[in-house]
């Protein structure tokens, strides 16, 4: 009599992983030694960034950010207003970057480490300093763990249905073309670039965190997926785009039914309000409106003196033609450069074939996107993964104040690399022919991809050599992007930082300010009322002595604007330095007087402008006046050796030689080397 099979027996099991033949070595299974390696890659590669100090737009965040610079006690200031409030001290100036930026997160972190390492109130920021080798250190730690994270998102999307040769080949493969990837490297060796590292690595953790909730029923890891999410929307508003990204996970790779998706997005979905509602309280809502100054919108072009708006078919064309460059970046990432702002990227018009064929390029993989979508297809998964999550800073769903930048593939570039990786499994099927998959096959695929890494390893390392210091990067990238008005101007100013370090003897300190003013004049030709090029001609002809030209280019940036503090400044510095300079070295005192004067009157009470009229008028025999204006400058500050002595002599010559024999000898006193 034949025995019942139990019904447990028959019941069905749950998926679990492929225990098919293992095709690779045993490292490649290891999950612990590849995260050990994929953070060794990531210092290997950016080590020498810990030697580097602040650059670009650490400023903005760190070094000359007040709320940073004051330590634990600049937490509130960070966490009550926009990003670069502390930046521009200006209320409304933060908005010049197109919709305001709410990116608490990292700048808390650069709070709480400058609290620990920053230097000294004064000590020189412009070399190494040694807070920056932390903050180095660090932002190398989260890339590491960012890549970490990456693997082993991977490793868990894909083992449930594609067992373990697919799982590890794809994920090692995508994490390495990550970590080592060169159009990174503008966010690993630039500080600042903290904030796209953790906004990625908190929406990585956050999607891992919320699958092995769901495969191990654990409410515990959907609550962390949350709050990791919560996180990276604090780094960076970027993450928002993975509430469509997770749901899409879920439909691809997991057998979850739409109430289960619809579940495990109400974390992300909380964040994402919560944030969205600080966001606003603080900001004031809204991403942002048209700003019409070149350097903060790149969709505007001036004609007759005045900034006119791309037509709605230009804007579109210029857009589209720099998503195709960002399909070239990830494919062939050279030359790279940090800056793309207005005419690095011309205006465009779809006759441009390049328009054309990115516009024909990204119907297909959206097209393809989503038709694969439905047949839960990987590789159309990546394309969807890249298009969601470049639409953000893609200038389609809002300005981002620029045409691109590579930091803005960081994100993307994760979908980019899994699709390589799957299309390199996919391609040693294929040498497989009729025959069972062996691990032969995959000796091609590995040798393309090993090439593509070293390749890229080459090239990151190469690259991040110039983020080094500002000079040295904007002397490298100037050399591409030759028709920025904003790198001109950026390699005008570093210039000018560079001549102005060296003593007024040395004969190369002219030669370095003629090459700034080789670069303003071209920022000036590309931008014609680019308000700080005319700032920084101004500054760069008063060190050369050419006053005349200097007080030309000031009054121009305030043609430009009014209210351009700097401008007004320098201007009254240049009447006096000029003054100054046709007293003692021109002897053309007549001029001399004539700027001095002007000084003045732009500032009555600035000490050294009324010291130096006194010396101008008495040289010139006008005994009154000399007295006079030394007389003023000694009631403003009774104790300052030269003025005394200077009146002293005014006295003696005109009239009161008494009181000044007085003034002369008191003046010895306080300093013996007065006449001297």
């Amino acid at each position: 009599m034949s025995k019942k099979k139990n019904p447990k027996a028959s019941a069905p099991k749950k998926s679990t992983p492929s225990k098919s033949k293992r095709l690779f070595p045993s490292f490649i299974y290891n999950k612990a030694m590849i995260c050990v390696l994929i953070m060794v890659v990531s210092f290997v590669l950016y080590g020498k960034t810990l030697g580097y100090g602040y650059t670009q737009d650490d400023a903005i965040v760190i070094t000359d950010n007040m709320y940073t610079k004051d330590g634990v006690s600049g937490i509130s200031g960070i966490l009550g207003n926009d990003t670069f409030y502390g930046f521009f001290k200006k209320e409304g100036k933060q908005f010049l970057v197109e919709g305001g930026r709410y990116r608490p997160l990292t700048l808390v972190f650069f709070a709480t480490g400058w609290e620990i390492f920053g230097e000294k109130e004064g000590a020189p920021l412009d070399k190494n300093p040694t807070s920056a080798k932390y903050f180095h250190f660090f932002t190398v730690l989260f890339y590491g763990l960012t890549g970490i994270v990456l693997y082993l998102l991977f490793i868990k999307m894909l083992r449930p249905s594609k067992g373990d040769n697919f799982a590890y080949f794809v994920s090692f493969v995508a994490a390495m073309l990550f970590i080592t990837h060169p159009i990174h490297t503008e966010v690993v060796a630039n500080i600042k670039g903290q904030d796209e590292i953790v906004a990625l690595l908190g929406s990585l953790a956050a999607m891992y965190f919320s699958l092995k909730g769901y495969y191990e029923k654990n409410i515990t890891f959907t609550i962390l997926a949350g709050v990791a999410f919560f996180l990276a929307l604090l780094a960076k508003e970027n993450p928002i785009t993975f509430l469509a990204v997770l749901p899409l996970t879920y439909f691809v790779f997991t057998k979850a039914q739409t109430k289960e998706i619809v579940m495990q997005t109400v974390p992300f979905l909380i964040a994402g309000v919560v944030f969205l509602i600080i966001r606003q309280s603080v900001l004031g809502g809204g991403f942002g409106s048209e700003n019409m100054e070149l350097m903060n919108n790149p969709f505007i072009k001036i004609e007759n003196g005045k900034y006119i708006a791309y037509s709605g078919g230009e804007k579109m064309a210029t857009i589209f033609y720099t998503l195709g460059q960002y399909v070239k970046l990830l494919l062939f990432p050279h030359p790279l450069t940090h800056d793309y702002y207005p005419y690095h990227v011309g205006t465009m018009t779809f006759g441009d074939w390049r328009v054309i064929l990115s516009f024909l390029m990204y119907i297909g993989l959206g097209v393809y996107a989503l038709m694969g979508i439905l047949k839960k297809d990987i590789v159309a998964f990546g394309i969807a993964f890249y298009i969601i999550t470049l639409s953000i800073v893609s200038n389609i769903v809002f300005p981002v104040g620029t045409n691109m930048a590579e930091r803005f593939m960081f994100m993307p570039s994760v979908g980019f690399c899994l699709v390589i990786g799957v299309l390199a499994y996919r391609f040693a099927k294929y040498l497989s022919g009729t025959k069972k998959l062996d691990t032969s096959n995959f000796m091609m695929p590995l040798a393309f991809v090993g090439v593509a890494v070293l390749l890229f390893s080459y090239k990151t390392n190469d690259r991040n050599s110039a983020w080094e210091s500002n000079y040295k990067l904007f002397s490298t990238d100037v050399e591409v992007s030759k028709n920025s008005a904003k790198l001109r101007n950026s390699m005008g100013g570093s210039t000018i930082e560079e001549a102005t370090k060296l003593p007024e003897t040395n004969p190369e300190r002219n030669i370095l300010l003629n090459e700034a003013v080789v670069h303003l004049n071209e920022a000036i030709r590309i931008h014609p009322n680019y308000k700080n090029a005319y700032l920084l001609l101004g500054n760069a002809n008063q060190y050369l002595k050419k006053f005349d030209e200097a007080i030309q280019f000031y009054n121009k940036a305030l043609q430009l604007d009014s209210e351009y503090s700097d401008a007004e400044n320098n201007l009254t510095l240049a009447y006096r330095n000029g003054g100054k300079h046709h007293g003692e070295i021109t002897r053309n005192i007549q001029k001399s007087i004539q700027y001095l004067e002007i000084a003045h009157q732009r500032d009555a009470s600035d000490i050294e402008t009324l010291r130096l009229l006194g010396i101008a008028y008495g040289m010139s025999g006008n005994g009154s006046k000399a007295v006079e204006y030394l007389e003023k400058a000694l009631k403003l500050q009774p104790n300052n050796p030269s003025i005394m002595f200077n009146l002293g002599i005014a006295l003696n010559q005109f009239g009161d030689a008494a009181r000044g024999a007085q003034l002369m000898q008191k003046a010895k006193q306080i300093d013996p080397t007065m006449g001297q």
